[in-house]
């Protein structure tokens, strides 16, 4: 037979380990947001675990919803596009669209742009 362990038993074992667990009330949602993707995590149930100072996070239950998140081009200086451009021999034009191929760094964009004779 089978005995399952007493909850304040528990307990009593983690405060020996230096752990402890505390739960955060009134939780009405968790968002995880990564490069590509948005995931929201409706009134779930939070659990915080410390254990040597380290705090862990349990997510558990809830109605979970993701959603892509907008990429937006990045707004490029005119005094980049400019020093790129003179740098490279270059239109404005061709000067913006490669800064913002290369995200913005202007090193790659004048490489780009001189590998492109």
């Amino acid at each position: 037979m089978r005995r399952g362990v007493n909850p304040r038993e528990a307990r009593r074992m983690m405060q020996r380990m230096g752990m402890s667990m505390d739960t955060v009330e009134n939780v009405k949602e968790v968002v995880i947001k990564t490069s590509d993707k948005e995931i929201v995590i409706a009134e779930p149930e939070v659990a915080i675990l410390a254990v040597q100072g380290q705090k862990i996070f349990q997510v558990t239950g809830g109605r979970i919803t993701e959603k892509a998140m907008e990429r937006k081009a990045p707004t490029v200086p005119e005094e980049d596009i400019r020093l790129v451009a003179d740098q490279t021999s270059k239109s404005l034009e061709e000067a913006r669209k490669a800064l913002e191929e290369c995200g913005g760094d202007l090193a790659k964009a004048i490489l780009l742009l001189q590998s492109k004779i």
